[in-house]
């Protein structure tokens, strides 16, 4: 009996204790700190796609409680609403006309009450939404039901600059997918002309002599070129990389024979990872084509696929002649030559993709060979396939 009431009064206590430093530790102010920041992550999510109607309809809400306005109005960059969220619709004319002024002097317009059908409103701010190199792209509207003071303006003001810094950032993801696209299309250009026509002629040596084998390699061709010129995103996993790089090879191998050896090593625990699109088909083209160049008795190619604990090593080696190790510090990764068969491109698409810890590293000397490596992370935040 007593052994049950002790540990019924500890268990209290536990509890009280329990309580009473969950209270310690969660203030109010910490509260409405983690309120605040809550409220202006769910405005940035919408925001980071850029300023449009549905994002703007999204993100008011938000916006609306980080001003502590009655109701909030969006317009675009021509001041043509885009969203308005709260009461006090009847303001949207006068909202309007303050927008586009604000966008034409490009600072904020204050018209004060009382305003509308409802005498409790003693103001509206027009808060023009200016990010750099572009200008206004918006303005920001804000009905108060009291005299807006400095607090209250200023707070606009931080607002519209966190909302404009959302924007800028979805401008810079849409310009960076634009720039990967581009750097694509460069890659598909600068595969080497010479290699398709080589391939078309190899399977035409062999329609007379082997029709099967010529059927095969149209069909390798076919799904080569399928690869290399999809419409699909900037990223693809390793294995059809790898796979594409097979077709190549095949082809490549029907036209040099017994003259090219490749060496395939691949861990199985990296085919799932997320690499640039046509990030290894200008190391292979490369190393087939200096590889060879120069040597007598043919070459080998080697590519090896590693699993190095939270990355992936991988390397495409042949070898052929080599290169000065001067030049190439001097900066072989750059001229014209390399960007032809697209090492350049690659080393950017890498760094831009994963930082500058992961571009190309490539280790050659006159007569020995050249390795290239590339170092890829297992997951990256924000890139998939």
């Amino acid at each position: 009996m007593w052994l049950a009431v002790i540990v019924a009064c500890a268990v209290v206590t536990v509890a009280v204790i329990s309580l009473r430093g969950r209270r310690d530790l969660t203030t109010p102010a910490e509260r409405a700190v983690h309120a605040t920041l809550h409220t202006a992550s769910l405005a940035a999510r919408p925001l980071r796609q850029g300023l449009d109607v549905n994002s703007a309809t999204q993100a008011a809400p938000h916006l609306r409680a980080l001003t502590g306005g009655d109701a909030l109005g969006v317009t675009d960059a021509d001041g043509v609403l885009l969203t308005w969220n709260g009461p006090h619709e009847e303001l949207i004319g006068p909202f309007l006309e303050a927008a586009r002024r604000a966008i034409d002097g490009k600072r904020r317009v204050l018209l004060a009450g009382p305003l509308g059908d409802d005498d409790g409103v003693r103001a509206l701010i027009a808060q023009p939404l200016a990010v750099e190199d572009a200008g206004v792209v918006g303005v920001l509207g804000v009905v108060a039901r009291s005299a807006p003071g400095p607090g209250m303006l200023g707070a606009i003001t931080e607002v519209a600059r966190y909302a404009c810094g959302q924007i800028e950032l979805a401008e810079l993801d849409a310009s960076r997918a634009r720039l990967d696209r581009a750097e694509v299309r460069a890659l598909r250009a600068q595969i080497s002309p010479h290699f398709i026509y080589n391939a078309l002629g190899t399977v035409a040596s062999f329609v007379r002599t082997d029709p099967d084998r010529a059927r095969e390699l149209v069909l390798e061709f076919a799904d080569f070129t399928r690869y290399s010129f999809r419409s699909a995103g900037e990223f693809t996993v390793l294995a059809d990389e790898l796979r594409n790089i097979d077709r190549y090879l095949t082809l490549e191998r029907a036209r040099f024979g017994d003259s090219l050896q490749v060496t395939l090593q691949v861990a199985p625990e990296v085919l799932n990872v997320v690499l640039p699109f046509l990030a290894l088909q200008p190391l292979v083209e490369n190393a087939v084509r200096h590889g060879l160049s120069g040597r007598s008795g043919g070459g080998t190619i080697t590519i090896i696929a590693a699993d190095e604990g939270t990355d992936c090593l991988i390397s495409v080696e042949d070898d052929g002649v080599g290169m000065d190790p001067e030049v190439l510090r001097s900066g072989i990764l750059h001229t014209e030559e390399a960007a032809h068969i697209g090492l350049s491109n690659v080393d950017d698409r890498l760094r831009a993709a994963f930082g500058n810890d992961y571009g190309l590293v490539v280790d050659t000397a006159p007569g020995a060979g050249t390795k290239v490596s590339m170092r890829v992370p297992k997951f990256k935040a924000g890139i998939r396939a």
